[in-house]
């Protein structure tokens, strides 16, 4: 409805202000379009590329960005790691540098040689499984054991806890730590929920896991936190390393010839005190005195066979164990033979021997594989386009593996990481089922009262129009005044005393009547014709049927003004219903959401707002017409 006619428009003066008034709008919807786009961007975003600050994600069309989120996703968002697989001095997942052109014929050998070796789950753990708890991600491999969990115990949490082993207080807490067996206090558990992850790890492709490079733990985890650069490396052991890359982790103690009494101490330190049991081995010449060590320390074979579970004879029939034990007491045992132990009736010290320790892992598996393959390491740099100068110097080319995977699932690799958040929070809602429920019912019944309450004060105060009508409307509009905080201990002391905490009616009953409302709807309804109701009152009609046929039809725009507003209310309540209903069940989706962000990380919390605003603009959209009724109207008469 133009507000200015025709014949007014043509001057000059006016063209300049509607055009000035138009260009003053349009400014000031670029202005909230900016932040919008800014969350919007910011939603999709992870550790990686937290300070990125452009509209549009950069690893939507920049290979190198998506390649960095892959990457801390790949590894668990654990930097130590990723650095002693790839080798890499990148001081955060940010900063990753672009791999150079995969070797194809070396990854080829990779996967050829994995593929024969057929190593166990605890030789390598997965991606995607575990974000940091201050992330509040889930990562798709995670998704995928809950939903098989899920669908096993038929989302029943308890009957998964008594059969793994587990706590967990609901679903959404259900988190797993990826294995990472490269320290002495990680132990193998192959019972429980670690079974359940042993078991999904052998299904993944090869480039989905990532192998412990004991080698790459050695230089990157153990000597660069004793030493943080290499100049002090070869200070205290009187070498002359170039970098900490050109240090090879021997696979035995260092012979004294090739190498300094500190790097051999530097050596035996790791292994006896620090390298998981898991890869740590011991030459048959040990076993007499690892046999020596048992009998010191349980004195007579009976003894022993009640903790091991065991039914040996005499000492000697115990053999000297191929790889560590899993779990128990014969885990401690080996533990403290490998690092030393005191036997406190002689005093005499029991331990394995330096020079009969071993290391076995996947470096040195993959370096004995190519030297079966190849009669030189000239023959292997020629055939598969390496540049190695020995055998003890190749590396695991993991990084290749992974970037051809990368490459080859860069769109569905791209299409999980824009959704990922709001995958988050959509699954964190699904898990609180009262949630959506209660914000349904809070919503709808906050509406149906203000459509009822607030027309029917404003329509006595309209149609009777009392002498005190004035001083309510005073009153009224003074509640305006005082901020929902200041009401709402007085209003949670007597919902107390009523006994109606925890329940809708707490909830809907201290917003029933608002002021504001009564007084928009009283202007509203003192615009409308008095011969209306003349009429009516003429034919019959009584109060009731005035009320919802003629003024209630006559004041949809402005009701629905009333409803939106009723309906932002208690949708974006949170403070009040948190206080108001502390019971988790009556939670609305606002608490849960608050509670979501209390321990997630950026992209996460804008995800979340993002969703949480979507119902609200939704309802704007589709009502919009009504609306703008509503406020044109009433100005117009």
């Amino acid at each position: 409805m133009g507000m200015i006619s025709r014949v007014g428009r043509r001057r000059l003066s006016v063209r300049l202000t509607l055009w000035s008034i138009t260009l003053l709008l349009i400014a000031g919807g670029v202005t909230m379009l900016y932040p919008l786009g800014l969350m919007l961007a910011g939603s999709t975003k992870s550790n990686a590329d937290v300070s990125d600050n452009s509209l549009i994600p950069s690893f939507l069309f920049k290979q190198h960005a998506l390649w960095k989120k892959h990457v801390e996703s790949l590894f668990n968002e654990s930097l130590q790691m990723m650095r002693s697989t790839y080798e890499s001095d990148a001081p955060s997942f940010d900063l990753l540098e672009m791999p150079p052109e995969p070797n194809q014929r070396f990854a080829d050998e990779w996967v050829s040689f994995l593929k024969t070796a057929n190593l166990p789950p605890t030789y390598y753990t997965i991606g995607h499984l575990q974000a940091p708890l201050t992330a509040g991600v889930l990562p798709s491999s995670l998704r995928e054991i809950r939903r098989q969990l899920n669908q096993q115990f038929d989302g029943d949490l308890s009957r998964l806890n008594a059969a793994m082993g587990t706590n967990f207080f609901d679903w959404n807490t259900f988190i797993l730590q990826p294995p990472q067996y490269l320290r002495r206090s990680q132990t193998p558990g192959g019972q429980g929920i670690n079974r359940v992850v042993d078991q999904f790890m052998e299904k993944q492709p090869i480039a989905s896991r990532v192998y412990f490079s004991i080698e790459g733990f050695y230089r990157e985890q153990f000597l660069r936190q004793q030493f943080p650069t290499i100049d002090a490396f070869n200070a205290h052991h009187g070498t002359h390393y170039p970098s900490f890359r050109d240090i090879h982790l021997r696979r035995s103690l260092p012979a004294a010839d090739t190498s300094t009494d500190a790097e051999r101490a530097t050596w035996e330190q790791f292994v006896r005190t620090t390298l998981n049991l898991l890869w740590i081995r011991a030459t048959p010449d040990a076993a007499p005195l690892y046999r020596e060590y048992l009998r010191a320390k349980y004195k007579e074979i009976g003894g022993l066979n009640r903790n091991y579970h065991t039914n040996y004879a005499v000492f000697d029939e115990i053999p000297l164990m191929d790889a560590p034990p899993a779990e128990g007491l014969a885990l401690s045992d080996w533990d403290s033979f490998v690092q030393g132990w005191t036997d406190p009736s002689t005093g005499r010290q029991h331990r394995l021997p330096t020079d009969a320790i071993q290391i076995r892992c996947v470096d040195f598996m993959f370096q004995d594989h190519l030297g079966q393959r190849f009669a030189s390491i000239e023959e292997l740099n020629a055939k598969l386009g390496t540049s190695f100068a020995s055998f003890p110097a190749i590396t695991m080319p993991q990084r290749d593996v992974h970037l051809i995977d990368f490459r080859n699932r860069e769109s569905s690799v791209r299409w999980e990481f824009l959704t990922r958040n709001y995958v988050t929070v959509a699954d964190y809602m699904m898990l609180h089922g009262r949630a959506v429920w209660n914000t349904v019912v809070y919503c709808a019944l906050a509406i149906g009262g203000a459509l009822i309450v607030n027309p029917l004060a404003a329509y006595a105060l309209s149609r009777y129009k009392p002498p005190s009508t004035y001083k309510l409307l005073l009153v009224m509009m003074m509640t305006m005044a005082f901020p929902p905080m200041v009401t709402q201990i007085p209003v949670f002391l007597l919902m107390r005393d009523l006994g109606m905490l925890n329940t809708y009616w707490a909830l809907i009953l201290p917003g029933l009547a608002n002021g504001y409302a009564i007084f928009m709807l009283k202007g509203f309804f003192d615009s409308l014709p008095r011969e209306l109701y003349e009429s009516a009152t003429i034919d019959g009609a009584g109060e009731i049927r005035i009320f919802w046929q003629i003024t209630m039809s006559l004041s949809k725009p402005i009701l629905a003004v009333v409803a939106l507003s009723a309906f932002t209310s208690a949708y974006s309540n949170f403070m009040f219903a948190l206080l108001i209903c502390q019971d988790q069940s009556m939670w609305t989706l606002m608490v849960w959401l608050y509670q979501l962000q209390a321990r997630a990380s950026q992209g996460v919390i804008l995800a979340s707002l993002t969703v949480a605003a979507l119902p609200t603009l939704v309802v704007f959209i589709l009502c919009q017409r009504v609306i703008m009724r509503g406020i044109v109207v009433p100005v117009e008469k």
